[in-house]
């Protein structure tokens, strides 16, 4: 073999490698998902088949099942209506505060962004007892809007810091040209610098969405049957008398959708958006 097709087979060997790894890794993130919708569409005694099939003829009845249980789709709309809220929120206070520490000089500012990653780091475990107590003082447990102002506790500060970088990868050149011109700083962030933002500001509000849709810890405390989030009723499925499988996936499913949907609808924005900045400079 030849110093050529020797280089040429170690290229293409080491191709092979790589591609083995990464989709081995694909595999193995997406495993938990592909069993769970596998489950969800098997017949309840092929659930607990060992060993467990991977050919079945499949079901829809776990669905079924599901969506007449009586907290379900109540619980999804309740999902739906604090997690865009809690995003609608989020993003009319970070945009401009990431605008703020981006761009303006004032005191305190690199104290301040810096307690807006510290808010991101505290453990929500730790705040429970403290905005229970709190909701519960001013009568807002068991409502929307305490649930979203508690959920903007986890979207706000890393909301923050995303924008900042947005808008810290925008030439300044743009705003000092319209100011020149004499366009107010109201009208210079408004029309000048938030529509060549855009971007960040969707990508912002998606992690946002996400974050709040998935939330089980302060949930399943500060919420009742009102207010009850669909991470928290999926679990109406599972007894210590019997476990019901079947629709606790099929339900598990529903609830992942819209978050793959998304992901798969806007995953050139959110490549593009969470790579901004990477080769600056």
């Amino acid at each position: 073999m030849g110093y050529r097709e020797e280089s040429q087979f170690l290229k293409v060997l080491r191709s092979a490698l790589v591609y083995s790894l990464f989709i081995l890794m694909i595999l193995v993130w997406a495993f938990p998902v592909i069993w769970v919708i596998m489950t969800s569409l098997k017949s309840r005694t092929e659930i607990f088949t060992i060993p467990p099939t991977i050919f079945f003829d499949p079901t829809l009845e776990h669905y079924a099942a599901a969506l007449t249980a009586h907290e379900i789709l109540p619980s999804i709309l309740n999902s739906l209506l604090i997690a865009s809220g809690a995003t609608i929120v989020t993003l009319l206070i970070a945009v401009p505060a990431g605008y703020a520490f981006a761009r303006i000089r004032f005191p305190f500012r690199d104290r301040l962004s810096f307690f807006a990653l510290l808010a991101q780091m505290a453990p929500p475990i730790g705040l429970i007892i403290p905005c229970f107590l709190l909701l519960s003082r001013v009568r807002m447990l068991d409502t929307y809007t305490g649930l979203i102002a508690v959920h903007m506790t986890l979207t706000v500060p890393f909301s923050i810091w995303l924008m900042i970088t947005y808008f810290q990868d925008l030439p300044p050149s743009l705003e000092e040209a319209a100011t020149v011109d004499g366009v107010s700083p109201f009208n210079v962030f408004f029309k000048v610098v938030l529509p060549n933002a855009w971007g960040g500001v969707g990508v912002t509000a998606i992690f946002a969405f996400i974050e709040s849709w998935n939330e089980f810890l302060y949930a399943v405390v500060l919420t009742g049957l009102r207010t009850k989030t669909a991470p928290v009723a999926i679990f109406g499925f599972l007894a210590a008398e019997e476990s019901r499988w079947g629709p606790f996936t099929a339900t598990g499913v529903m609830i992942m959708a819209p978050v793959i949907i998304v992901a798969l609808l806007a995953q050139r924005q959110i490549v593009k958006g969470m790579t901004l900045g990477a080769t600056k400079g």
